[in-house]
């Protein structure tokens, strides 16, 4: 059985066991998200819904106030995992952060690529021109969920 790529290390941190071609990939990946959280690209509507969908004058107050804070959080999560990309232990704080950046990118991806949940229904087709894109959804996913197990095994 292959070993986890995150997993608690006994003494309140996580170690992350990422070969050398993912680690290259995660401290990549910000900075592309990174130029996308700068603009208003339509393709973060994922990441910053209305807070009032049905009160365009509340919602338009609500992001005035608050999306420097919530971009900044973001900016912040997406430098601690460029940061620590290549550590082999990450603390508590430091994979949350990944677990924030993570959610992060594939919500955007996932919104890119129009990702549904009849895309993976079927085996994915190598000669499809968005293959990479839904290969690398499908990894930050993945790699999310043994975030989110590792983070979990420490509350029981």
């Amino acid at each position: 059985m292959a070993h986890r790529r995150i997993e608690q290390d006994g003494k309140g941190g996580y170690r992350l066991r990422l070969p050398d071609e993912e680690r290259e990939l995660l401290r990549s990946l910000p900075a592309q998200l990174r130029d996308v959280l700068r603009s208003d690209d339509p393709c973060l509507r994922r990441l910053f819904p209305p807070a009032y969908a049905d009160d365009r004058e509340a919602d338009d107050e609500y992001r005035r106030l608050m999306r420097d804070e919530l971009l900044g959080g973001k900016l912040a999560a997406l430098r601690v995992v460029e940061q620590t990309a290549g550590a082999d232990h990450l603390s508590a704080e430091e994979l949350e952060a990944w677990l924030g950046a993570l959610e992060s990118l594939r919500l955007v991806l996932g919104t890119q690529i129009d990702v549904t949940e009849e895309t993976y229904a079927d085996t994915l087709d190598p000669s499809d021109p968005q293959a990479p894109a839904l290969a690398l959804y499908g990894y930050l996913s993945w790699l999310q969920e043994q975030a989110v197990d590792a983070l979990s095994a420490g509350l029981g």
